[in-house]
């Protein structure tokens, strides 16, 4: 029986992390052209269909080109497939529903999913300085959510789905990390097919309307392209480089970089309007992603039990 080791360094992960900063910034940003493609009176399983589905065809030949390398994980690629796909279609679909900075704040448990999940089943450490960087995500989340007033009001459908994406996203994150033999275009191209066909079956099983010959003809089929080939391919890229390259628990702190983005862009080019208990929120929200990003911690090693081979 042998296992892959796994070690990292203070400068092994800068790199990394830079990248996922950067893909982090421009999910923040995400809800904009969203919003754009709501207006013109696209749905969010369509939209995910045209730009995720069709960014999926090609990907799927070049998952046949790399079966090779990843066909000993096989099993995991699937499943990154699915909970990736999930994590996006969900994602696009809170969004384009509900209100951008809520969705936001519900979709961000997901680090308390990302380090729970790197602790229990990938063996990672939560250090101190990682315990603390979360519960000041955390107690920022508390105040930007309103405190005690969250549990006011029921749990509406784009809550649901933030809640949900945020736990697939954890869970890509995870995946993502115990698949060290699958390539890392594999990892990207697969979240493409997952969330291809997770929104193609929601559209068939709600009988959605998709635009015809000449909407997608028009300006509007342009921008579903540009977003799709351009906007998607790259941020998700970077996503995948960064949570395989980093631990999960890491990468899930990071990544909260995303939450404060879209709270600043909703605010400035948005309708949307913060409190000052909402401001200090995000705040306390900054503060414990920087904490988690400049952490070099201690080069160390460790088990993965899922990369353990006979």
């Amino acid at each position: 029986m042998s296992a892959s080791i796994t070690a990292s360094s203070p400068s092994g992960s800068r790199g990394p992390t830079i990248v996922l900063l950067l893909s982090a910034s421009l999910w923040g940003l995400t809800w904009w052209p969203l919003k754009r493609f709501g207006e013109a009176g696209l749905s969010g399983p369509a939209l995910s269909l045209l730009t995720y589905g069709v960014v999926g065809l090609f990907g799927w030949v070049l998952l046949l080109r790399q079966r090779p390398a990843w066909r000993s994980q096989t099993g995991l690629l699937i499943l990154l497939a699915l909970v990736g796909g999930w994590a996006n279609t969900a994602f696009v679909n809170a969004l384009m529903l509900g209100d951008v900075v809520r969705t936001m704040f519900l979709f961000y448990l997901s680090p308390v999913w990302s380090v729970l999940g790197g602790w229990l089943i990938l063996g990672e450490t939560v250090r101190p300085r990682r315990a603390a960087a979360v519960g000041l995500a955390l107690l920022g989340l508390w105040f930007v959510i309103g405190g005690t007033r969250v549990l006011d009001s029921a749990p509406s459908t784009s809550d649901m789905l933030a809640l949900s994406a945020g736990l697939a996203f954890a869970g890509n994150n995870i995946i993502a990390r115990a698949g060290q033999q699958i390539p890392m275009l594999s990892k990207t191209a697969s979240v493409f097919v997952g969330c291809g066909v997770l929104s193609a079956a929601t559209v068939w099983l709600m009988d959605l309307p998709l635009p015809g010959a000449a909407a997608l003809a028009s300006p509007l089929g342009l921008g579903l392209l540009v977003y799709g080939f351009g906007w998607l391919v790259l941020v998700t890229a970077t996503w995948q480089y960064g949570v395989t390259h980093l631990e999960a628990g890491r990468a899930g702190v990071v990544l909260m970089v995303e939450l404060l983005v879209a709270v600043l862009s909703a605010t400035l080019l948005g309708d949307e309007r913060l409190a000052p208990a909402e401001w200090l929120g995000g705040a306390l929200i900054a503060a414990g992603a920087l904490l988690e990003a400049t952490d070099g911690g201690e080069a160390r090693a460790r088990v993965d039990p899922l990369e353990k081979t006979a």
